[in-house]
């Protein structure tokens, strides 16, 4: 089967992005074809094996060909490499987003011959596939709803996708009832499907914490570590987290906090932490997969402070890793986060979180995290891929 990805952000730095790559990866180790079409600002981007790429380049931080459009690409929050929103572009740039994306659709359906289009978001690229000739599944991300409702002049680029494909993959309870809630008229198209983590990256590893922490100048011997890995952006609630850390850091003396990602609240939120005079929080910026993988190998407790999150595959990461989660009792978090692997917390609240950590600090223990890092298993890419075909197969057949 060849499958044609579009997604509107890199594969790396963002859930889509790591959803679009973990899926291509799988597809192709089946013996699939894929294809994605993704934006980028570099053409030092990442390539895996066997994935054929068609980047959409724009102008960023890095080095994009003289022909790259002139602005950075549009997000719904923001991303490491682009802090321009979608609603930020005016109407030449948006025309520039649609031409572009459209001759790269159209190329790859003349030269690919993709027999399934399979869009990530509910949202604009998704929308250009529609009348291409070939069946579109689409998967709603959670920022794309975001979208929707932020710039509602966009919202016709949304039902034109979602009117014209054939299911629309939830990947999550919350995210299944915001689509439904949104988008009433796709009720009968909705898949409930989670999210799945690469188990080739994330697994248990016997590393060094010391070892890990000293290229970034952390000093942890001796001491526990609590880590937080996503985009400083406010719907992630690292706010809340840093309120949080002043409390727990007057009762647990060893605790250090390390913050791995990037975003718009970056300097805010190191401003945050001065006022509140934290002294053992750490910033280390954006990290690979690889090297966040080695993070969670180290952590004694894992964060996910955010205010809502569609899914949350950086709370799965952490667990198959072995490390234990404390999350916000919101979004899709619930959904596979329990006092079995941490411990949920109502958002924004930064007295039950601290009292969380410090709680599931005191549970640490090596069975545990082997037991954490079974539970995990159920949302492995592999688990997900085999619910994923069928729907490929069953959208190719009702599209004939």
């Amino acid at each position: 089967m060849r499958i044609l990805m579009i997604n509107h952000f890199p594969l790396e730095g963002s859930g889509s992005g790591t959803y679009t790559k973990n899926l291509a990866m799988q597809l192709v180790s089946m013996g699939h074809e894929v294809c994605v079409i993704m934006p980028e600002n570099t053409v030092d981007f990442p390539r895996y094996d066997g994935v054929r790429f068609h980047p959409v380049y724009f102008t960023g931080e890095g080095s994009a060909p003289a022909d790259a459009l002139p602005f950075n690409f549009p997000c719904f929050t923001t991303h490491p490499r682009s802090l321009v929103a979608f609603g930020d572009l005016d109407e030449v740039q948006l025309n520039s987003y649609i031409q572009a994306f459209r001759a790269a659709i159209e190329d790859e359906i003349v030269q690919f011959k993709p027999d399934v289009v399979h869009g990530q978001h509910v949202w604009i690229l998704s929308s250009l596939a529609v009348g291409c000739g070939v069946p579109l599944v689409l998967t709603a991300h959670g920022t794309d709803l975001m979208g929707v409702r932020s710039w509602p002049n966009l919202r016709p680029f949304a039902e034109r996708a979602i009117d014209a494909c054939s299911c629309v993959i939830c990947v999550s309870k919350d995210n299944e009832q915001l689509v439904r809630e949104i988008f009433p008229e796709a009720a009968h198209k909705l898949v409930l499907m989670s999210n799945g983590y690469n188990p080739a990256i994330f697994k248990p590893l016997g590393l060094d914490a010391s070892e890990v922490l000293a290229p970034y100048g952390v000093d942890v011997e001796g001491r526990r570590i609590v880590l937080f890995a996503g985009k400083l952006t406010n719907f992630k609630g690292v706010d809340v987290l840093l309120n949080a850390a002043a409390r727990y850091e007057l009762q647990a003396p060893d605790v250090v906090t390390v913050l791995a990602g990037d975003g718009e609240l970056r300097e805010e939120l190191e401003a945050q932490a001065h006022s509140l005079g934290l002294q053992r929080v750490h910033f280390l910026g954006n990290v690979a997969q690889d090297e966040l993988c080695r993070l969670y190998n180290i952590a004694d407790v894992d964060l996910v402070p955010s205010r809502r999150e569609a899914f949350g595959l950086v709370a799965v990461e952490a667990m198959a890793c072995g490390t234990p989660v404390v999350a916000t009792n919101e979004g899709g978090l619930p959904d596979f986060v329990n006092d079995q692997v941490g411990a949920l917390v109502p958002v924004n609240d930064a007295q039950a979180l601290a009292d969380a950590i410090l709680d599931t600090l005191e549970r640490a223990s090596a069975d545990w995290r082997a037991d954490i890092a079974s539970f995990a298993r159920a949302y492995s890419q592999e688990a997900v891929i085999s619910e994923l075909v069928p729907l490929y197969q069953q959208a190719i057949e009702q599209f004939r």
